[in-house]
C-alpha cells in the first residue's frame, strides 16, 4: 500500500475527525485531527493499517497545547505524525498507554513537563521529576501576552 492510498483510505474512515493534511513528502506525512478521535485513529493505524507507534512528542504556543503521535510503516518508509491541538486551559486527552505500552513513559513525561492530563493512563505517577521541582511545576509551560 502506497502513501496516497493510505491518505485516501485514512479520509474515507476519518473525513469528519481531519482537521488539516500536510504532506511533506511521500515518506513524511502530518494529520491534524480532533482530539476526541485520538483513540479511534490510533487503532485503525495499529490494526488496519499496521502501523507502529514510534513516540509522541509536545509543544506549548500561543494558540495551546499541541501533540505530535509519530507512527511508522516501516515497509514503504512512511512516518505519520497525528497532531491535536489541545485546550490551553485545561489540556487532556486519552491515553494511548492502554493500546500501546510504549507510550506509557513519554505520556508521563509530557504530563510532567507541560501538565497534560492523559485520560485513562494507567499509572500517570511522576517519572522525572521527584525532588526536582515544585508540585503543580511544568517546567515545559509558558506564558504568552
Amino acid at each position: 500500500m502506497n502513501t496516497e492510498l493510505i491518505i485516501e483510505k485514512f479520509k474515507e474512515n476519518f473525513n469528519s475527525d481531519i482537521l488539516e493534511i500536510t504532506v511533506k513528502n511521500y515518506k513524511r506525512v502530518t494529520i491534524t485531527i480532533r482530539p476526541a478521535s485520538i483513540i479511534n485513529v490510533a487503532g485503525y493505524l495499529y490494526k488496519t493499517t499496521g502501523f507502529r507507534f514510534i513516540i509522541a512528542s509536545a509543544l506549548q504556543t500561543k494558540k495551546g497545547f499541541e501533540i505530535h503521535y509519530h507512527f511508522s510503516k516501516d515497509t514503504i518508509g512512511l512516518v505519520l505524525n497525528i497532531h491535536v491541538f489541545l485546550d490551553k486551559d485545561n489540556p487532556q486527552i486519552e491515553s494511548l498507554s492502554n493500546m500501546f505500552n510504549a507510550s506509557n513513559w513519554i505520556e508521563r513525561e509530557i504530563h510532567e513537563l507541560f501538565g497534560i492530563n492523559f485520560l485513562n493512563h494507567p499509572n500517570q505517577e511522576k517519572l522525572i521529576s521527584e525532588g526536582n521541582w515544585a508540585e503543580g511545576f511544568y517546567p515545559m509551560r509558558k506564558e504568552f501576552k
